[in-house]
């Protein structure tokens, strides 16, 4: 008899790494649907489930172009492409945008980890917001940094403290992350704030990193304010790309441009030229599709205003809020996501997971559970705004109801103390 095979051991810091947003209830949610079951998916901010195309002037650009990209191209990205970055960039005031400086990369994602992977030796300490986007702490841990977290509180309106910020830092603090407008809150960050962070990375030499790939998802007059501009000198890497404003999950095209004071990014830019050296290069037909998207006319604000179907969608969000019991919202200023929380009787003994995946077992709706977001509460959960306003209504009701049978059984639960009373 042959000995039991030992499992193929994996990396240990892997068990430190959570991405609920497609991990254990969407594994479980494809299970259900094999067994016939129709589920309304909210756990991924993907426009093109939802029916939501690119644009036609970046579909032509590429269908035009295509022939050009058998290719490899340079390993930051098609010149044109970072001119079209570097060019758009200083339209929006930085001064030392320039092509040498953009690096693209198939997706956020990947420049996210590349940059982190040039900038942390181990141990180094990264500052990040709670409630974050999950890949951030995945990709600090994968790179052997530390994940130091300043809070983001809903009675703040999710908008950071700088003084809490400054207080997080240490000697082995590398960087600051910012994700404005926020995911998964909807936060939009005020100018004044921005310049209080930035002056705080400036005094402790710091790297900004600022996700910047809900930029122009606002709503209700929302103002963007870039961080670039503001950081000046200060070293800032600040990632864009098609997937959110332009609707093109599916291209995996992102970017990333470095600006700061030549003197303290030339070693950095470097690095990230030598990790995008190492991969080749980022896909190349999505990459034609950038001047078209950076030049091209504005195809998100109509969605984000009054009667387009974002903005109705995320009204429809609010007002299901305001009329349950059961749950508050900070009404998001801008990015693809609502993040409420779950208030009176059935928030007693609430726990996110459990209710996320009895709202999907039973009403066939998934949500992420808040904690996903490395926050030290469980009573929050994020919906994403991409269905049509009814469908939204229609998915509220189906959590009220579900909440309102867990306040129903909390309130049928005898207190230990009124027990023993009874039992005196």
């Amino acid at each position: 008899m042959s000995a039991p095979r030992k499992p193929l051991a994996t990396r240990e810091r892997l068990s430190e790494v959570r991405y609920e947003i497609r991990g254990e209830l969407a594994r479980r949610a494809r299970e259900l649907e094999a067994q016939g079951r129709k589920l309304i998916k909210l756990n991924i901010g993907n426009p093109g489930a939802f029916g939501f195309r690119a644009p036609e002037h970046l579909q032509r650009a590429i269908a035009d172009d295509m022939g050009r990209t058998d290719p490899y191209t340079h390993q930051q990205g098609l010149p044109v492409a970072r001119e079209a970055i570097a060019a758009y960039y200083a339209r929006r005031g930085i001064a030392d945008a320039h092509p040498d400086r953009v690096f693209v990369g198939n997706g956020v994602s990947e420049l996210i980890d590349l940059s982190l992977r040039a900038l942390l030796n181990p141990g180094d300490e990264v500052l990040l917001p709670s409630p974050d986007y999950p890949l951030w702490s995945a990709a600090t841990i994968l790179n052997d940094g530390r994940p130091v977290y300043y809070s983001c509180d809903a009675d703040n309106d999710f908008l950071p403290d700088p003084v809490q910020i400054e207080a997080r830092v240490s000697s082995r603090t590398r960087a600051i992350v910012l994700i404005n407008p926020n995911n998964p809150t909807g936060a939009n960050y005020p100018r004044e704030l921005i310049e209080r962070i930035v002056a705080i990375a400036a005094k402790h030499k710091l790297l900004l990193l600022v996700d910047e790939i809900y930029d122009q998802v606002l709503y209700d007059g929302a103002k963007f304010e870039p961080v670039a501009p503001l950081a000046g000198d200060v070293p800032c890497l600040t990632f864009s790309g098609l997937s959110k404003v332009h609707r093109a999950c599916g291209w995996r095209v992102g970017w990333a441009l470095l600006s700061g004071a030549k003197e303290i990014v030339s070693e950095f830019q470097h690095a990230m030229d030598l990790l995008g050296a190492l991969r080749l290069c980022a896909n190349v037909p999505g990459q034609y599709a950038i001047e078209a998207a950076v030049n091209g006319p504005d195809t998100i604000t109509a969605l984000c205003t009054p009667g387009g179907r974002l903005y109705e969608t995320r009204r429809a969000v609010i007002e299901a809020c305001e009329a349950s019991e059961h749950l508050e919202l900070v009404a998001p200023a801008g990015a693809l996501y609502a993040f409420p929380a779950v208030v009176g009787a059935a928030a007693k003994g609430f726990d996110d997971h459990d209710f996320a995946l009895d709202l999907m077992e039973n009403e066939g709706v998934l949500v992420v559970p808040g904690s996903s977001f490395n926050v030290p509460y469980r009573h929050h959960f994020r919906v994403t705004l991409l269905p049509e306003a009814a469908a939204m209504r229609d998915v509220f009701a189906r959590i009220d109801r579900a909440l309102a049978r867990r306040a129903e059984a909390a309130g049928k639960v005898v207190p230990l103390k009124a027990k023993a009373k009874s039992a005196a």
